[in-house]
This record gives structure tokens, C-alpha cells and sequence, in this order.
């Protein structure tokens, strides 16, 4: 049981640069106000862009330049503040931390996925920055025996396993790696046996995917060029695909696709489940890809199955029938088939029609298609045969998820199993339910639990409830409202409302061990499934972006003003949070609506929406947002753009802004320049801060102690400006 804090409160006077910080109690809690002097002096250009006929004034533009010595004095000088702050919370911090190495020092075992007679999975083992990979051999229930440990890669854990990917025999693993958040990987081969690395080294392969052939002597994958041979900020694109012989050079590798195709594509090559085609997703943006397919071994042509559909498409391939799941002309999925030699969309044939839910993802397993549906935001698992047929429903131990298993390059099946076994395994979890393992057994339709991830919290006092709320336009948009069981609805409690709304991601129940803190506190967490996601189909993902993205900050604000109704808190007791494209939410909930939040966490966000496409792969993401060369995308874009939108003279709310410096995704131009803007344009007490980590990226391949550091930091300022910090 993680106890909570208590004692009298008491007043301090606070020295951070030449300003001092007067410090006062208000509700038990400790407040340290904030004047225009309390921040580093950030020089304010008269640069200005005509855009389409708008001057759109750009004060901070020289805080792109990352490396100038400008730059880099107004990052000491806002790390310092920041660090300077939190100094004064060090034994709550402590506090804090203590309760996370609890909660994440449980031991946490993935989903397994077989390969033949062997068996891997990772295992994250008390405080090891990085989860291990391990085999089991011969029988899932033997011993485990260590393949690959990343926390030897380096002594304070910047270097990551960012994916891995094992041959079909399970005789070798490939997997990438690479340093400081950057998820610039390099390409390893390990022998499964010895437990030593061949002497195959390809570099250039972030985001990788890796497709073995059937006999394990090579594989086809996808790596960007060398940064020499391309312009300047193009380094992350113009992927193309190749096919390595296991034992030789990479340099020799032999070109397969890619040639001619947008430079900003991401080519994802894999193998059917037969072993005997090799598929290949071409990603033009989240809501449209081409696939293609080709005999696995052999240097035949690939050959289209869906191609410019302007719709989604995943396939596999048994014994010549094809499986896809798509949602050409169903908005919510379906599984249709045809054969290899008839791949054209006027061939599909309807397996599994459109549902109510979801159709998220599907899996051939003994002869059998498993498909996971996301009906009213929570999993089920239903079996079919080839015929489309249906089998059974697979029993899941509570309403919950069948959680994901991430690797560097996005997700893996949730489910996995072979072609000619029964067993089926999978991983579920629920809001106040630490993750599961199973094995499901599809001839003897039994179920057995594998693992359990244990907490030191008592979970059961808590509960998930979930609330609809009305957007402006009168859409219903759901929230899941975690707190607990005797939550008094008075207005006092301190809620953080969480949300993403973006690429047709979605975001379901599952368990997050970082909330632990703040609910032993008496917060009330919530998630709310803004549009923008993939939790209800394609109209959902498109009701939340380009001309539509003001949806999601408007769904935002009526689940933040439906738990104020409820009587859950009040604008003083409520924070925001979010990352990335979460980041460009909170952001926007600043910027438009300051009276509504007491605090906000940005993580990595997007913040200037006039110039996201120059930077880093932001390119990318055009498909999603809107382009700001074009004049009417230009309009929408900068009726929200967080940066562009920041007024003076407002009380803005508490924001804490966290940015690292090995970001390969999001550039830190985007924090700097929101981060400049707000400190001067506040005219309230209330602190706004950033902080700048090294050795740091966008999230991926963290290690265990920098996110515990983060993250108690991070509960400090929210704890702190919701009242929560007793003495």
C-alpha cells in the first residue's frame, strides 16, 4: 500500500535567477508565483512570414537553430529555472519515485510468439532500464534462457533495443539498436544458440521491418539511405526496401521497391503465414496504403492487391487464399478473401462483414482466422474458419483489451500463433487490471493463464467508469473516468484528462502502472476518446482531422466541462495532459481555453502548425493535418496553430513543456518557441516551464530510471498546481 503524504503547511520564500519567487500556501499545498522577470530573457525578432497574404509575425524563429550559442544559453538558463523549481518538491519527488519503482519494479512478461519449437518473449525484471528477450525451448512452459539483454549495451541505459524480429526456425533474431531516444537503428543478427552476434552489421534501418525467408539464410527489410547521399532534412525518408543474405555485406544487398514512389512512403515488407509469399504495405498517411505481394523467395515482381483505394488494407496468404482485412467501402473493417491469382478488389469476396465494433486486427492460427473486434471500446475475440464460417467466441477474463505489443516499428499482432498449432496467445489487460498472459487452446477451447503482472497497490478500490459527453457539434464522445470506488462528487477532487486524437491510433483500457501515484492521492484520471482515433472507424479518424481537427479540442473540452457538470472537480482541480500529437491537444487547449485548466502537460508536442512540415518528419504528417502551402489548408491550420494563437495578457494556465534533444520525430522547435511565447505573453503568477532532456527522444527506448526521474518530476508540477503537495 503506497501511504500519501501529510503534515502542516508552512511558507518559504523561493531565489531563481535575479527574480525572487514569493511562495505562499493556498489549500495545504505549496504555490510559487511566477512574474514576466521569473524567466530567462529570450530576445523577441521582427521576423515575419506573408503567407498567402497574412503576415504572420514569427518572434521566435531563431530558437530553430538549436545549435547556435543563443539557443543553447536560453536552454541552460530554462533548464536551470526548471531544475531550481524542482528542487524545492526533492523529498515529494523522492516520495514519488519510490512509489514508481514499486509499481513498475514488478516482474512483466510480453506476449509469446512462436517460432517452431521455440518460444520468445520479453521479461522486464525489477529496475533494468530495458526489458530482456528470452526463448523458451522445446515447450512454452520450459525454462527460459537469455537471448539478448539490452541494459549491456551501455552503462546508463541510452542505448535500446528499439525491435526485433525472429526467423521462422528460431535459430537467429534479428533486432535494431541505437542510442539516446533516437531511434536510428542499426541492424544485428543474433544467433539464437551461441547467443553472439554474426558479423552482419546494416545500418540506417529506424522504423524497420524485417520479413525472413523460409530457411533463415536472408531476409527483406526496409532502411532510409545514407544521410550523405540525400538533401539536407530528408534523411528519414525516400525508403527503400532491399533483401539480405544472411553473411554478406549490406552493401550488397539487392534492391526490391521503392524507386519512384513519394519520398515520405514508409515501405513495411512482411511474410505470410504459410511462409511462401512475402507482403508488402506501402503507407502514404494512416488513413490510405497500397499492399502488394510477391513469392518469397525468388525475384519476381511484386504485384498489387489494393492500390490507390484511398482506404486501408492488410493481408496474409495460406495455400494461395488471400486474407484482408480492409476498409474499402466498410468505414469499420472487414475481412474479405480471393485467391493469389485474382488479387484485383473486384475479386474480394466479404468473409467477415462489417460489424457494430471494429474490426482491429486478425490472425491465422490453426488453420483459423482470429479476429479481434473493438466493440464499445473493449476487445473481443472471435474465431471463424476459412469459409468465413463461424467457430466461437473466444471467453476474455473481464470487460478489458488484448493489449499491443510495441516494437520500434509500431505494433505487432496482438495475438500470435502459428499456422498448424491451437494455441493462441494473447495479453489482456483493463484499466485497474495489470497485464495477463494467455494461451487459448482452439481445439479443446481452453483457457489458461500464464502470467500475471502483480501490483503493491490494491487496485480493487478502484474502478473505471465510463461517461459520454456532447461536442459542440453534438457529437457523443466517450471517456473513461478512473478514480476511486468512493469518489465524493463535490468539485474537489483533482482529475487529469488525458487524450490523443490523431492517426487513426486508438486508445483502449489498459493498465497504466504511472497513474498509481496520483490515485493513491485522491486523483481522478481520465481518458477521453476524442476524434481524430481509430476507436470507432475510418469517420471517426476523419472527423478529427485537416479541416476537422478543431473537432478534437472541441470533444476535449466537453469531456473537461462534463466532469465539471458531474461534479468530479472544478477548473482550479483540473489538468491536461498529452504527447506528441496528445502535445498539439494540450497545447491547443492552452492557447484556446485557459479559463477551463489550472495546469498542462505537453510532452513533446507540436506547437507551431505553420512550419511542422520543414522540420524532422513532419513532412509526413501533411496527409493528417493539412499543408500550410496551401492557401485553404493554410487557413484552418492557423486558426488553431497553438504558437500562432497564444494572446497577450492572459492568465494562462500552469504548462509544463517537455522536449529532448535526440527527437527524432517531433523537432524541439516546436516546445522552444511555444515555450517563449507563453512566458512572455502570461499575465498570470502561474509557472510556465520546460524542460530539455538529453540523451533523450521522443519516448522510445527510454530507460526505466529516466522515466521514473520524468515522470515523478512531471506528478510534482501537476500534484503541485492541483493542490495535491501536503507538508
Amino acid at each position: 500500500m503506497l501511504q500519501r503524504s501529510s503534515g502542516p503547511g508552512r511558507m518559504v520564500v523561493l531565489a531563481i535567477l535575479p527574480t525572487m519567487l514569493t511562495v505562499g500556501v493556498a489549500s495545504c499545498s505549496l504555490f510559487l508565483r511566477f512574474s514576466p522577470g521569473s524567466y530567462p530573457a529570450a530576445r523577441r525578432a521582427p521576423t515575419a512570414d506573408v503567407l498567402h497574404g497574412v503576415t504572420v509575425p514569427d518572434p521566435y524563429r531563431w530558437l530553430e537553430d538549436e545549435r547556435s550559442s543563443e539557443t543553447q544559453a536560453w536552454i541552460k538558463q530554462q533548464n536551470r529555472l526548471t531544475r531550481r523549481t524542482f528542487a524545492r518538491f526533492s523529498r515529494v519527488r523522492k516520495t514519488i519515485a519510490r512509489e514508481l519503482e514499486a509499481v513498475y519494479g514488478v516482474e512483466s512478461i510480453s506476449n509469446l510468439h512462436p517460432k517452431t519449437d521455440r518460444f520468445f518473449f520479453t521479461k522486464q525484471e525489477g529496475l533494468e532500464n530495458h526489458p530482456k528477450l528470452f526463448v523458451r525451448e522445446g515447450d512454452y512452459r520450459a525454462d527460459r534462457r537469455l537471448v539478448i539483454d539490452p541494459n549491456t549495451f551501455s552503462q546508463d541505459g541510452t542505448v535500446a533495443m528499439d525491435w526485433w524480429f525472429a526467423s521462422p526456425d528460431g535459430s537467429l533474431v534479428a533486432y535494431g539498436k541505437s542510442s539516446g531516444g533516437s531511434e536510428k537503428s542499426t541492424l544485428y543478427i543474433r544467433d539464437v544458440e551461441t547467443g553472439q552476434d554474426l558479423s552482419d552489421v546494416i545500418p540506417f534501418t529506424q522504423y524497420c521491418r524485417v520479413a525472413w525467408n523460409r530457411d533463415a539464410t536472408g531476409f527483406y527489410y526496409n532502411r532510409c539511405p545514407d544521410p550523405a547521399d540525400v538533401p539536407v532534412g530528408e534523411e528519414n525518408f525516400h525508403m527503400r526496401v532491399y533483401f539480405h543474405r544472411v553473411g554478406t555485406e549490406y552493401t550488397q544487398d539487392r534492391y526490391v521497391w521503392g524507386k519512384g514512389r513519394p519520398i515520405d512512403e514508409e515501405p513495411l515488407p512482411y511474410a505470410s503465414s504459410d511462409r511462401m509469399y512475402l507482403l508488402l504495405n506501402f503507407f502514404r498517411d494512416p488513413a490510405e496504403n497500397d499492399l502488394y505481394f510477391k513469392r518469397l523467395d525468388g525475384t519476381d515482381p511484386l504485384q498489387p492487391v489494393a492500390e490507390g483505394l484511398g482506404a486501408v488494407t492488410t493481408g496474409d496468404v495460406v495455400d494461395g487464399q488471400l486474407f484482408l482485412r480492409t476498409n474499402y467501402k466498410a468505414p469499420r473493417y472487414r475481412i474479405c478473401t480471393t485467391t493469389v491469382d485474382r488479387p484485383a478488389p473486384e475479386h474480394w469476396r466479404d468473409l467477415v462483414p462489417q460489424q457494430e465494433g471494429v474490426i482491429d486486427d486478425f490472425a491465422v492460427v490453426d488453420r483459423k482466422l482470429v479476429v479481434h473486434i473493438i466493440e464499445d471500446i473493449q476487445s473481443r475475440l472471435v474465431v471463424y474458419d476459412f469459409e468465413g464460417r463461424f467457430i466461437e467466441e473466444v471467453p476474455l477474463p473481464a470487460a478489458g483489451t488484448i493489449t499491443r505489443y510495441l516494437s520500434g516499428t509500431g505494433t505487432f499482432s496482438k495475438m500470435s500463433g502459428t499456422l498448424d498449432d491451437p494455441a493462441l496467445f494473447f495479453t489482456f489487460s483493463s484499466w485497474v487490471v495489470p497485464m495477463q498472459v494467455y494461451r487459448y487452446d482452439l481445439r479443446t477451447r481452453k483457457l489458461r493463464k500464464l502470467h500475471q503482472t502483480d501490483s503493491p497497490v490494491d487496485l480493487s478500490k478502484y474502478e473505471a467508469r465510463k461517461i459520454w459527453c456532447t461536442s459542440k457539434d453534438g457529437t457523443q464522445v466517450p471517456m473513461f473516468v478512473v478514480a476511486d470506488k468512493n469518489v465524493t462528487l463535490d468539485g474537489t477532487n483533482p482529475t487529469l484528462l488525458y487524450g490523443y486524437g490523431g492517426f487513426n491510433i486508438g486508445f483502449y483500457p489498459e493498465h497504466r502502472a504511472d497513474i498509481v501515484p496520483f490515485l493513491e492521492r485522491g486523483g481522478v484520471w481520465v481518458y477521453v476518446a476524442i476524434r481524430g482515433g481509430g476507436e470507432f472507424g475510418k469517420q471517426w479518424h476523419d472527423g478529427g482531422r485537416r479541416q476537422n481537427k478543431q473537432n478534437c479540442f472541441d470533444d476535449f473540452y466537453a469531456a473537461a466541462e462534463k466532469l465539471i457538470e458531474l461534479g468530479y472537480t472544478r477548473p482550479e482541480k483540473l489538468a491536461c495532459k498529452g504527447g506528441s500529437n496528445g502535445g498539439l491537444l494540450v497545447g491547443a487547449a492552452v492557447s484556446q481555453r485557459p479559463d477551463l485548466f489550472q495546469a498542462a502537460l505537453a510532452r513533446v508536442p507540436l506547437m507551431d502548425m505553420l512550419r511542422f512540415h520543414v522540420w524532422g518528419m513532419g513532412a509526413q504528417w501533411v496527409h493528417e493535418y493539412g499543408d500550410p502551402d496551401h492557401p485553404d489548408e493554410f487557413k484552418w491550420l492557423y486558426a488553431y496553430s497553438p504558437y500562432h494563437n497564444v494572446k497577450d495578457g492572459v492568465d494562462y494556465p500552469a504548462t509544463l513543456i517537455v522536449t529532448a534533444e535526440s527527437d527524432n520525430r517531433v523537432d524541439t522547435a516546436h516546445a522552444f518557441k511555444m515555450t517563449a511565447r507563453l512566458q512572455e505573453a502570461t499575465s498570470g503568477s502561474r509557472p510556465i516551464l520546460i524542460r530539455i532532456k538529453r540523451k533523450a527522444g521522443h519516448g522510445a527506448g527510454k530507460p526505466l530510471r529516466m522515466k521514473i526521474e520524468n515522470q515523478s518530476e512531471n506528478w510534482c508540477f501537476l500534484m503541485w498546481q492541483l493542490g495535491m503537495l501536503e507538508w
